[in-house]
């Protein structure tokens, strides 16, 4: 009976540990993407330190929960002491770090408000400056996502218009439409939306434009993180179950 229910736990064992492989394979694609990806986001990412550092931070963790996985299953399989030890230790730091990222997101979450975005950018941004990070990036958003500044274009009347622009209250090249969401996009009409000619001009501000495109994915994201911290845990009792039974 007791070897049943080793062999039992072992083979739990590994089922969770190919999940773990998994959610490790779904995260290094995910972080290759996002900084390879040609749409916007490699410039995107690249201009902004802490979308960089993010990436980055997925990238290696997707890779560690990848070869944790792997070892898992084949300490699992091989009923090896060393490699389920080993697993069970990395797997613990990891879990306590994802913990750890989860509760400062949450600390930190009134970072992410609107009010926050629209003062930063009333702030910080210089129009069409692209060798200012900040203005560069937000160029880049408002291009993508075919908006224009965090709640429409009244976000730039208090920003200084370009020395050689006799509009005072010109919004950026960034909100004008283009044929293309691209920085090599054609201009429907520049001359005409920097005159204010709302037809040719993105109107819609990009906090909501991006809210509404990301919000299915930000709960797909939250389930996920739930999921892999459930099926760390469970791997990791697991694991000192199978440690303990094995002679």
């Amino acid at each position: 009976m007791e070897g049943d229910c080793l062999s039992c736990m072992k083979y739990l064992m590994f089922l969770f540990n190919f999940f773990i492989f998994l959610g490790g394979a779904c995260l290094l694609g995910l972080g290759i993407w996002v900084i390879v990806d040609p749409t916007g986001f490699r410039e995107i990412v690249a201009a902004n330190p802490l979308l960089f550092t993010g990436a980055y931070i997925m990238l290696a963790m997707g890779a560690m929960l990848f070869l944790l996985g792997f070892l898992g299953c084949c300490g699992a399989i091989r009923e090896n002491k060393c490699l389920l030890l080993f697993f069970f230790m990395f797997i613990l730091l990891i879990f306590l770090a994802e913990l750890s990222a989860a509760i400062l997101a949450f600390i930190f979450r009134e970072n992410l408000t609107r009010e926050f975005f629209t003062k930063e950018l009333k702030k910080h941004y210089q129009r069409n400056n692209d060798t200012d990070v900040f203005s560069s990036t937000w160029n880049s958003v408002m291009i993508t996502f075919a908006c224009c500044g965090v709640n429409g274009p009244e976000d730039f009347e208090g920003i200084p218009h370009l020395p050689h622009s006799s509009l005072e209250k010109a919004i950026p090249e960034a909100c004008c439409q283009r044929e293309l969401q691209s920085r090599e996009g054609m201009f429907v009409n520049k001359e005409e939306c920097l005159k204010g000619n709302e037809r040719f001009q993105n109107r819609q501000g990009c906090y909501t434009v991006i809210l509404n495109s990301f919000e299915t994915y930000v709960y797909l994201a939250g389930a996920l993180a739930i999921g892999v911290l459930a099926i760390e845990l469970f791997a990791m009792i697991f694991a000192m179950c199978l440690f303990r039974g094995i002679q």
